[in-house]
């Protein structure tokens, strides 16, 4: 389940169209009318309305996340995601599996380093229940040693299993860590065995009471429902949850601007073959530059005609597989490139023609049909996601708690059909520079020079220590 892993950004993240008809670049998508609302204690409500069936989905967004993990403990964003789902004042441990599976719906959640989002999806005369439900948890959460103990130990378990035990966990994961040098976006969203097990309940009992509060979340209802009697509803299991008296701390701290290229050596124990990564420090989503970033990263890597694929994949045949992510966050974001190396290759290699590839994109505008594609393949995506009340949901959510403004659910499309093929050009040549990039090697362990022999020409060579900072 979602709630069992931590995702990379949901929103600002493009699917891959697949095998669809092609649609126009001017394509406009069916507005979402929304109602908003917020309670005096804070809480924020947005509501669509939408009889096409009888279900809905309930959505509650805390606007917190792995960048506000206290220091040393990383994985306290992560941690909640996971005991939330346990027993409350009135409810017991996984309750909400039974008021949603048993009645055909469905519950899960994802952590990601801005936000914490749980969801729901049932029919819709079970509205109140859930809401009802979700009202006990933001109150009434039992956050105690039982809880807590049993939760790391899941939590534990899901980093062995997705960090420590998968060929490319670790690179992923040191791919986030080495990136940043202030931010604490440096914190991968799945935290560190070693901060959880410093961990004490006090410490997670002071997280909770600090962001899980009325004036920290946002409430979203999409479906079929009565609109007074949503308000009766909300007024009735909400509203009376008081605001808290304490602070709403913000991370304050601003990620410094790249001043020269870095270069990291990993090892691997389990690393059949060599992987290459390439990070430039971009701005966040809310950035004017957002969407010609996000055309690139479809350029460049979306399907078999990619040209990342075609070239290093297909023609050079220097990697067996190729990626790059447009990876925009509230405060700061990320565009990486990475490539899992062919047999026999060199990560020299592959690094000079990811290189090539960027050039390339430099140096000369895209296509009009390569920018016609990317644009039909994000106007797809975007429709496929809004045939659902959950797609609706979410994507009302990440406009109004990422970007700070619900209607930019309906402003946005226009922003990235009006990219052109000199903004790619632009943006590549703005933030793609040799200064603003970083270089991680990740070697298998069998790679790594013995001691005293380590090659000065070789890149910043990074201990193997496991999974702190």
């Amino acid at each position: 389940m979602m709630r069992r892993h931590f995702v990379s950004s949901l929103i600002g993240c493009v699917l891959v169209a697949g095998s669809v008809a092609a649609v126009t670049a001017q394509t406009k998508l069916p507005r979402i009318e929304f109602r908003e609302r917020t309670l005096t204690n804070g809480l924020r409500v947005l509501s669509v309305l939408d009889k096409s069936s009888p279900s809905v989905a309930i959505n509650v967004w805390y606007h917190v996340g792995s960048k506000d993990d206290p220091d040393q403990r990383s994985g306290f964003a992560h941690l909640f995601e996971h005991i939330m789902f346990k027993s409350t004042k009135n409810m017991k441990s996984e309750m909400m599996d039974r008021l949603t599976e048993d009645v055909g719906g469905s519950n899960n959640a994802f952590t990601q380093d801005d936000v914490t989002v749980y969801y729901e999806i049932v029919p819709s005369n079970y509205l109140e229940t859930l809401l009802w439900a979700e009202a006990e948890r933001l109150s009434g959460l039992t956050v105690d040693e039982e809880n807590f103990h049993s939760e790391r130990a899941v939590v534990e378990e899901e980093f062995r299993q997705s960090v420590l035990a998968p060929p490319y966990g670790r690179f992923f994961y040191v791919l986030q860590q080495k990136s940043f040098n202030a931010h604490p976006y440096k914190r991968p969203t799945i935290g560190s065995i070693e901060n959880l097990e410093a961990a004490t309940l006090e410490d997670v009992q002071k997280f909770h009471a600090t962001y899980y509060r009325s004036d920290n979340a946002t409430l979203l209802v999409v479906g079929d429902f009565d609109p007074k009697q949503l308000d009766a509803w909300v007024d009735k299991y909400f509203a009376p949850i008081p605001k808290p008296g304490l602070p709403l701390p913000r991370v304050e701290t601003k990620e410094p601007a790249r001043a020269g290229e870095k270069r990291f050596t990993e090892y691997g124990k389990n690393v059949p073959l060599s992987a290459v990564g390439l990070t430039y420090l971009v701005p966040s989503e809310k950035s004017e530059d957002a969407p010609a970033l996000s055309m690139a990263d479809i350029i460049l890597s979306r399907g078999r005609s990619s040209r990342l694929y075609q070239s290093l994949v297909y023609q050079q045949q220097v990697a067996q597989s190729v990626n790059a992510n447009a990876d925009l966050r509230e405060d700061a974001g990320l565009f990486y490139l990475t490539a899992i190396l062919a047999a026999g290759k060199k990560p020299e290699d592959a690094e000079a023609s990811l290189r090539a590839e960027i050039k390339k994109l430099q140096d000369a505008p895209v296509s009009a049909a390569e920018l016609e594609k990317a644009k039909n393949q994000i106007i797809t995506s975007l429709l496929r996601q809004r045939e659902t009340n959950l797609g609706k949901a979410q994507s009302l959510g990440g406009a109004a708690v990422l970007l700070g403004d619900p209607n930019r659910v309906n402003t946005d499309l226009e922003r990235l059909q009006a990219v052109t093929a000199a903004d790619v050009q632009r943006v590549a040549k703005k933030y793609f520079t040799d200064e603003n990039r970083y270089v991680i090697y990740y070697l298998p362990e069998s790679a790594r020079p013995a001691a005293g022999s380590e090659n000065r020409n070789q890149p910043e060579s990074e201990s193997n220590g496991g999974n702190g900072r």
